[in-house]
């Protein structure tokens, strides 16, 4: 298959599963610039695909809304975020043509307390990342074809046998990672280049920015990573498993 193939929407082969446009259009856009690659998903998926973005930046929201004003952009509110990522998600709102959408776990932060009790991010951390980031997203991707994600495969080594277009078996839809290529030169480059919104945080040694009480500071020349889940084992919040 070729990107030009891989360019026309999935309504044009109705004889194939999206499983099976995953297949090809992997191969086809392994090379693609993050730009055709959103592209092409945005005219295989139409209104079907939305944005998640745990407003650490910008960029990805900048690129995607470039080719899809209006794109909706999922924004999973744990009830633990530092005041910066509520101040950076508002920003985005005013500032990029997305619709934002706030997206709550099924208890609140004082209810989650009172019935498993409290701290469980300490206790449990992977109980508490499902319960408040990967349930709640689940639910919110339900109406959805396919998501845009701004995962790179530099980040983890979790992420090092990602492709830019894979079936996500879990919720059975398709995840499309337009910038999994990009190093952090590149991504750094791009937030220059195009004056895009960054979490503040970044500027105050947080490199990786999560949920308040799991994100510390981290030295310079460090892990970006290893201010996330510090002590616990822990690299991943269980969206990208």
């Amino acid at each position: 298959m070729t990107l030009l193939d891989a360019e026309r929407p999935a309504t044009a082969r109705p004889s194939l599963s999206l499983e099976d446009i995953v297949d090809s259009a992997a191969d086809a856009l392994e090379d693609a610039s993050p730009l055709e690659i959103v592209r092409w998903a945005s005219a295989t998926f139409g209104d079907r695909i939305c944005l998640t973005s745990s407003m650490s930046d910008a960029a990805l929201i900048h690129l995607v809304s470039k080719v899809k004003p209006g794109v909706d952009v999922l924004f999973v509110d744990t009830g633990y975020h530092f005041a910066e990522t509520v101040g950076t998600r508002d920003a985005v709102e005013a500032v990029y043509p997305v619709n934002v959408i706030n997206v709550q776990p099924s208890r609140t932060v004082a209810e989650q307390d009172r019935d498993l009790g409290p701290r469980l991010y300490g206790r449990n951390p992977d109980l508490c990342c499902h319960l408040r980031k990967v349930e709640p997203l689940g639910r919110a991707l339900e109406g959805y074809m396919a998501w845009f994600t701004g995962v790179r495969r530099s980040e983890t080594t979790s992420r090092k046998a990602m492709r830019v277009v894979e079936w996500d078996r879990k919720r059975e839809m398709v995840k499309v990672n337009p910038i999994l290529h990009w190093s952090d030169e590149d991504m750094d480059n791009y937030i220059a280049d195009n004056g895009v919104l960054v979490n503040p945080l970044h500027y105050d040694d947080y490199p990786s920015i999560g949920c308040e009480p799991c994100t510390s500071r981290v030295e310079p020349g460090a892990d970006p990573r290893s201010g996330r889940w510090a002590g616990l084992g822990k690299v991943e919040c269980g969206i990208h498993l």
